[in-house]
């Protein structure tokens, strides 16, 4: 759906579509989508497929290094959502958004065992990909998304309707 199919905002109020208007902005939208799904996917295959040991292995090894059990379930979670739901646009702004922590994880996991760059398996790609899900949050479904994302100001507007006694 386009701002052309849409109704438009009225006067003073927050325009709350979800998809960009630029020509061909909703294609590039679109396209970043893929490829992050594609990118989890990838991940995910290495740690069942190639890995060593696979995911237990995987699991195994961020428990070593003192996290605590939630977080390889949240990260195996955010991987899944991801590869899952991107890739055929089902609530994606949400989607990346719940993957970003999982990203600023990985970046501070390699920053402060390798350093920044990637030639050194660094903190950079992981930051990264943190961008890229930041721009896809910002950027919103693209084209041919399934389940569009609500707007964040739609909402808190409906949440407020739902339960006013929690938000006076």
């Amino acid at each position: 759906m386009s701002r052309a199919d849409s109704k438009p905002a009225a006067r003073g109020e927050p325009d709350l579509t979800t998809t960009p208007t630029a020509p061909g902005t909703a294609r590039a939208v679109l396209a970043l989508r893929l490829l992050l799904g594609a990118l989890f996917i990838a991940h995910l295959y290495w740690k069942l497929a190639i890995l060593p040991g696979g995911l237990t292995a995987w699991w195994g090894n961020l428990l070593a290094n003192g996290y605590p059990a939630f977080v390889p379930a949240y990260v195996l979670s955010a991987e899944l959502f991801g590869a899952l739901l991107l890739i055929p646009g089902v609530l994606t702004r949400y989607v990346a958004l719940y993957a970003m922590p999982m990203m600023l994880g990985a970046a501070q996991y390699w920053l402060v065992r390798k350093g920044f760059y990637f030639t050194q398996g660094g903190a950079e790609l992981p930051l990264v990909w943190l961008t890229l899900l930041g721009i896809q949050v910002t950027a919103g479904d693209g084209a041919y998304a399934l389940i569009r994302s609500p707007h964040p100001l739609r909402l808190l507007e409906t949440l407020v309707r739902r339960h006013p006694r929690e938000f006076r």
